[in-house]
């Protein structure tokens, strides 16, 4: 059997001017990453490796570009419809392709079996196919009309459609399959005599039936078909995405106590046997190891959590946060940039940065690493074993040696000894009576034979 090459056009030219911003559409981010990545990734998933951009000019076009990297792209300079910008693509010099997949940049939740499906449905005989859906809403889609034998007969403007037609429940994605062959000769045809004066890359469907050329649809989910156009678009995307990821960690061996309330990132990694409580954040970067906790309200960006080792609640890891196995860091502790290794605890109310515990170390509540001078950030060592006192302030750059403890209420200036004791309290001094004298002075001191 012949393999047939299939290559893709991914148009991302559009400004997205009601997504009221100086970024491009396609790199408002879904789940911590470019929408545009996800669909890159998606084609790459259906097996297909040769795909062109069709970026606008100017610096939005170079910004996409660069987003990319090593893709071809095409620049649309003038914003005159679909069919131009495919156009452009072939002025360029076209794509070498049996198959010719065209898809949008701001469509990052289609999947790759459907493409596969789309492709299929092209290598059967059709020149032309399109992927249809049937959202609740139709409004203003374009309406697909099929013949009695199931063949695409026409795709028909909602502005265009009349009252019969406007009454069919199955639109036009945009999303097609093409002949590649015939792909140039088609878009080379396309006219823009409609109301904004644009090329249709629609028309096709027309132009191929004129010719006596077989046009199919295939039929995806709505949920698929998603395009991100406003900010509301783009909330409904991250809704549709996060179910999938959590559909994927509770698969995958992970317990959500109360899924819709966790949000993950494209990349979090969950390990088996790992517990996530409610309205837990996971940034991008994270990965948790098997049997580990990540207990409510924690936020995790950057970080690693070991086998056995407990988050929360609370809690939030910053960058270069390392929670070794069995760790522990509890509720309304910061780490950032710093090592936990095995055993270790951080239990309460406190600031760990730029640092290394060391295994089995205790850190008391209140402690933090003062590790900014206000001009640079130094590290501070914890040993192994060692003990830090509640309320410590550990004046960076210091070593703690290990099984060394830390008197509560001390700011720690020099490195300490293993094994040692360090204190830094003032003296304790007691005035016998001068409270009550004080009271009494300001006329606060209450008569206790009337109590």
């Amino acid at each position: 059997m012949t393999k047939h090459k299939a290559a893709a056009i991914v148009l991302a030219a559009g400004l997205g001017t009601r997504m009221e911003s100086d970024r491009p559409k396609v790199l408002h981010s879904l789940a911590g990453r470019p929408m545009i990545h996800w669909l890159l990734d998606t084609i790459a998933a259906a097996g297909i490796d040769d795909v062109t951009v069709v970026i606008p000019d100017g610096d939005a076009g170079t910004t996409v570009a660069g987003a990319v990297v090593p893709l071809d792209t095409v620049v649309q300079a003038d914003q005159l419809g679909t069919g131009h910008a495919v156009r452009c693509v072939c002025d360029a010099g076209g794509v070498a392709a049996d198959d010719v997949l065209v898809l949008f940049g701001a469509d990052p939740l289609i999947e790759a079996s459907t493409l596969e499906r789309l492709l299929a449905a092209r290598r059967d005989g059709a020149a032309v196919v399109v992927l249809g859906f049937r959202p609740s809403d139709p409004g203003l889609y374009g309406r697909l009309i099929v013949d009695a034998d199931g063949s695409l007969e026409a795709i028909v403007e909602a502005r265009d459609a009349t009252a019969e037609q406007l009454a069919i429940g199955l639109c036009n994605s945009g999303v097609m399959a093409i002949d590649g062959e015939r792909l140039p000769g088609l878009i080379g045809r396309l006219g823009n005599d409609n109301a904004k004066g644009e090329y249709y890359l629609t028309d096709i469907v027309a132009l191929a039936r004129a010719d006596g050329l077989a046009c199919a649809l295939v039929e995806g989910d709505a949920e698929e078909l998603v395009g991100v156009d406003s900010r509301a678009d783009l909330a409904v995307a991250e809704a549709i995405m996060q179910t999938r990821l959590r559909a994927a960690a509770m698969a995958g061996g992970a317990t959500l106590a109360d899924p819709t309330t966790v949000y993950f990132s494209f990349d979090t990694l969950l390990g088996r046997d790992v517990t996530v409580g409610p309205n837990v954040v996971f940034g991008p970067g994270v990965t948790v190891a098997d049997g580990a906790e990540i207990k409510a309200f924690s936020h995790l960006e950057g970080a690693r959590v070991a086998v056995d080792a407990m988050v929360g609640p609370f809690a939030r890891l910053r960058p270069g946060a390392v929670v070794g196995a069995g760790a522990r860091v509890g509720n309304f502790v910061e780490v950032k940039n710093a090592v936990l290794e095995s055993g270790a605890k951080v239990n309460h109310l406190s600031y760990v940065g730029d640092a290394h515990v060391g295994a089995f170390a205790n850190v008391g509540a209140g402690t933090i690493t003062c590790n900014y001078d206000g001009f640079a950030k130094h590290r501070t060592t914890i040993g192994d074993g060692a003990f830090i006192g509640s309320n410590t302030a550990l004046v960076a750059p210091v070593t703690i040696g290990d099984g060394a403890s830390i008197g509560a209420g001390s700011v720690i200036v020099k490195d300490v000894a293993a094994d040692a004791l360090a204190l830094t309290r003032a003296e304790h001094k007691e005035i016998k009576g001068a409270a009550k004298r004080l009271r009494r002075r300001k006329g606060s001191d209450p008569d206790k034979s009337k109590a």
